[in-house]
């Protein structure tokens, strides 16, 4: 009799099927996403893009509003992608979707790393000083340990 049950889940053992990429708009996590965008492509890997939207942006405390500001980036995010995959439309081809969610950075992307049971996870590096100090994105993501983290400059 065939034993039907399904095998366990693997990470990366056939190459990524998933690689999650953190986006903010920033110079640094936009060459992140070029980058996860060619492993993607060569890979044949989905691209799952994740923008963070900051819970309190310091703004908040001037009176600024904060959904809407934080949704703003999102959209002008997304608009950023489909316009990208529009003009590279032909010539190379990648699956990608677009994930937002509110909260710590760090938790986020944790959080739908795991959700979407990926394969790699690609940041930019931080272009804070703060982050000297209390640890970037991309340092706690590596030494999470989860997932392999590449980090681009």
């Amino acid at each position: 009799m065939e034993d039907k049950t399904p095998a366990p889940f693997e990470r990366g053992t056939d190459g990524p099927k998933v690689i999650v990429v953190g986006v903010d708009g920033s110079d640094s996590s936009w060459r992140a996403a070029a980058y996860a965008a060619g492993l993607a492509r060569r890979q044949g890997s989905l691209l799952a893009l994740v923008y963070v939207q900051p819970v309190l942006p310091a703004g908040a405390v001037m009176g600024a509003p904060v959904v809407d500001a934080a949704d703003e980036v999102a959209e002008e995010l997304m608009a950023q992608m489909r316009a990208a995959t529009e003009r590279s439309y032909g010539t190379h081809h990648v699956r990608w979707e677009f994930h937002t969610l509110r909260g710590d950075p760090y938790g986020g992307m944790v959080r739908m790393a795991d959700e979407l049971k990926a394969d790699a996870v690609v940041v930019g590096a931080s272009e804070s000083a703060g982050h000297r100090i209390m640890g970037s994105v991309a340092v706690r993501l590596v030494k999470a340990g989860r997932w392999p983290v590449t980090v681009v400059p």
